[in-house]
């Protein structure tokens, strides 16, 4: 796109929805645009995942802009979700891409250099350590720019998600090491920081969202309080949310809502996938398909393993939609 129009500031100036923050730092940092456009597919891709067996499964945003921000307007868990997830996401795109030389700003982590030790002995720092420490800074200033204009409860809360979402990325970093000497022998060793698959951090803001926090601000407004007494104060860890989630049975623009009509349920689950849970009560449409499935697969000396195609008749169970399947809209 940069090459059609031949100047940063005309690519930056046309990406919608962009405060001029972010405006600024797509000016300077042109390069690193690409890179959160792989952030966002990739935790586009994560959110979808962790909700793939819930009545709200992250494909709002498949919907388009409008739908997702009527998601985000609310101060819900998903909300806190969304907003930790897509910063995570930001934070390990833009660190890769240091990582593979694709930005001017930055390369791999400079502190990480001589040599020192760990449980296993003596070991020197080499190869590329992921610089984290930059990709934490640049989203830090790009996605937080968004909530810094604002100074209310709800621009408070998504600063405070956006940071539990840098954070969880930096908590999986992980050392990795090869061995020099004989016969591959670790007399000598080289080890570098890696991130973790992204998917790990996917799975910790899942078990946050699980556990998150309601909260209500303080009196003076700065800062956050328990809902429920009950409950213990947030760390900064912790996903934080002031509002109740809607049940996402039905269509509904006004919650971001596409309903569960027609969503793949499962007969046999007792959880959030289960038919019952999954269709609301409405009950749900059995058809039989037939699929084409790898089967009597042998192991191959060496090193291949061949399988048969076998057809397979199954049962689908789909959602049945509510009487009125239309669009719900408040306003």
């Amino acid at each position: 796109y940069m090459g059609a129009v031949g100047s940063s500031r005309v690519m930056c100036d046309n990406v919608p929805g962009l405060v001029s923050r972010q405006r600024q730092l797509c000016r300077r940092h042109p390069e690193a645009m690409l890179s959160i456009g792989r952030g966002v597919a990739a935790w586009t891709a994560e959110c979808q995942h962790q909700f793939r067996r819930h009545r709200w499964d992250c494909n709002a945003l498949e919907r388009g802009q409008r739908l997702l921000s009527r998601v985000l307007l609310r101060s819900s868990r998903e909300s806190a979700f969304v907003h930790a997830i897509s910063s995570a996401g930001v934070v390990f795109a833009i660190t890769r891409a240091c990582s593979q030389g694709e930005l001017k700003s930055c390369s791999c982590d400079p502190k990480k250099k001589g040599s020192a030790r760990d449980s296993k002995g003596h070991f020197d720092w080499g190869g590329c350590s992921d610089n984290v420490d930059y990709g934490v800074k640049f989203a830090r200033a790009f996605v937080d720019a968004k909530e810094r204009k604002g100074k209310d409860a709800r621009a408070l809360m998504n600063l405070h998600n956006n940071r539990a979402g840098r954070k969880a990325v930096k908590r999986f970093l992980q050392q990795e090491c090869k061995c020099h000497g004989v016969s591959g022998s670790c007399t000598l060793r080289t080890c570098w920081l890696a991130m973790a698959d992204f998917r790990k951090t996917g799975d910790y803001l899942w078990k946050k969202y699980n556990g998150a926090i309601q909260v209500v601000m303080n009196q003076d407004g700065t800062g956050f309080t328990v809902a429920n007494k009950r409950f213990k104060k947030p760390t900064k860890n912790d996903l934080v949310y002031f509002e109740s989630s809607p049940d996402y049975c039905i269509r509904d623009r006004d919650v971001g809502s596409l309903g569960t009509a027609g969503r793949v349920c499962n007969q046999t689950s007792r959880g959030m996938d289960s038919c019952e849970v999954m269709c609301c009560g409405r009950g749900y449409d059995t058809s039989r398909v037939s699929r084409m499935t790898k089967c009597e697969c042998k192991f191959h000396w060496c090193c291949a393993v061949r399988c048969q195609d076998c057809l397979e008749v199954v049962d689908i169970h789909t959602c049945k939609a509510p009487k009125s399947a239309a669009w719900i809209s408040r306003t």
